[in-house]
């Protein structure tokens, strides 16, 4: 089920709104933890039965690890869960990858498995593994009511693309939460606004792309077009899903963390890290990066922690070779810059060092979006003007006059120029009054608006679904 589509947006949120409120405390994870089950069973229900496996076993688990503390069988405890959960996603996201990849090697043909990915399981697998290992440094206590951690592990608002949402953010919300008018006003616009940037926004620059992709002969004006379209598409549909589940997040009394924060106003790749994916970044620092020994070893041994963090990043968004390569760019880049490029990039002006980010940004994400690296490198020689292809032609100068605005508004809507304009006017007194008043009509109207495009719209995809 889509959060951008009628079913859920007319039928399945306001039931279980309706629902949430209308029963007691003591039973408000229990509405929680079946709705989750339906909405993630909506499009594949057998994958329930993977997902109650996984959550029963971290559950017993979690309690042993808890009851052995200080001790090595609470070392064995975690790796068995660690194992049991990367296996279990690896079985199913990499083990066709694996295979193709010795077929490669040794010649032989070793038929694939062809096996299909459970949607969120990338997402879901890393917040448990959160759980599990904050339980063993004594970050968190061990869950002892499985309809609590069920409900944290199913939680349909961030279940199947993020942010992901680490046990010890919202432990103590599992079992007391508070609820008022101002979280409601509040994840309701967060909700609407994140859904405007994903079915207006994002789909329409989706539309971009898959005209270029279905174009057989291409310029360097469309070439260009497209791998902005794709880069301004990936950022408003992710932040458009990830603003909706914080929105959602709130109506049910849970408080998620931002997951991004304006990543194109960067000056730097590392900057663009802190604000891009948060959740995830953040993650792979406090899980792996710092285990490793992060910065704080020898040049050789940090240079080793970079690239297999990186390329790890790279796996996580896909089975291919093209996001490994993907992931070990930005490891050069993160590495060039702090040996080498951090104190001069402190001293150029602001404009270059955003060039410099956006250009790099821009072709990582040709390269993450390519079927292949072959397909990835054309794109990118095609994009310098490699290839002997035109500049432009009446098609492309044609889309883009027709693409134009979006890309525009896209532009101007991924910095903080339109909450910054918003500040300054609510400083006037009667302009923040007037906003106050204004605020639910605009919200509505903008949920009609959404409405009808859902109503006409074939093009309704969530990139992050595939992770």
């Amino acid at each position: 089920m889509l959060f951008s589509s009628i079913t859920f947006l007319y039928y399945f949120l306001p039931l279980v709104l309706i629902l949430y409120f209308a029963v007691p405390k003591n039973l408000k994870n229990w509405v929680l933890l079946i709705s989750s089950l339906i909405f993630y069973g909506w499009g594949e229900p057998k994958y329930i039965l993977l997902m109650g496996l996984s959550i029963v076993v971290q559950y017993i688990l979690g309690i042993l690890i808890e009851r052995h503390s200080d001790t090595k069988k609470a070392k064995f405890w975690l790796v068995i869960s660690i194992c049991f959960s990367i296996g279990l996603l690896g079985y199913f996201k990499y083990v066709d990858f694996f295979i193709r990849n010795v077929n490669s090697v040794t010649g032989l043909s070793i038929p694939l498995l062809s096996i299909a990915l459970p949607v969120g399981i990338s997402f879901y697998t890393f917040q448990i593994l959160s759980y599990t290992i904050d339980v063993y440094r004594k970050e968190a206590r061990a869950q002892k009511n499985i309809v609590h951690l069920a409900t944290y592990v199913v939680l349909f608002p961030q279940l199947i693309a993020g942010p992901i949402v680490r046990y010890v953010d919202i432990a103590s919300a599992l079992e007391n939460r508070s609820h008022s008018f101002e979280k409601w006003r509040y994840g309701l616009r967060r909700f609407i606004f994140g859904l405007g940037k994903k079915v207006l926004i994002a789909n329409s620059l989706g539309e971009i792309c898959e005209i270029f992709k279905k174009t057989e002969q291409s310029t360097v004006l469309f070439y260009w077009m497209y791998a902005i379209a794709f880069s301004l598409q990936i950022y408003f549909d992710f932040s458009g899903y990830s603003d909706m589940a914080i929105g959602l997040g709130k109506l049910f009394g849970f408080d998620f963390l931002e997951n991004f924060n304006y990543p194109y106003i960067s000056r730097s790749i590392s900057e663009f890290w802190r604000r891009w994916h948060m959740s995830l970044g953040t993650w792979f620092r406090d899980y792996l990066y710092i285990p490793m020994g992060g910065n704080r070893v020898k040049k050789s041994r940090w240079i080793l922690n970079i690239m297999v963090v990186w390329m790890l990043t790279g796996l996580w968004h896909g089975a291919a070779w093209n996001f490994v390569i993907w992931g070990l760019l930005f490891a050069l880049l993160l590495m060039n810059e702090k040996l080498w490029f951090e104190k001069v990039m402190k001293k150029l002006p602001k404009f270059i060092s955003h060039i410099y980010v956006l250009f790099f940004v821009i072709i990582s994400f040709v390269i993450f979006d390519a079927a292949n690296m072959a397909e990835a490198v054309e794109r990118i020689s095609s994009m310098l003007g490699m290839g002997r292809i035109k500049a432009m032609d009446i098609q492309s100068l044609y889309y883009f006059r027709s693409y134009g605005i979006i890309l525009i508004l896209s532009i101007i809507g991924c910095t903080p120029l339109p909450k910054l304009c918003i500040e300054n006017i609510r400083k006037m007194k009667w302009a923040d009054r007037a906003l106050v008043i204004l605020e639910p009509i605009i919200c509505i109207i903008l949920l009609l608006t959404i409405t009808a495009y859902l109503v006409d719209a074939s093009f309704n995809p969530f990139l992050y679904f595939r992770f």
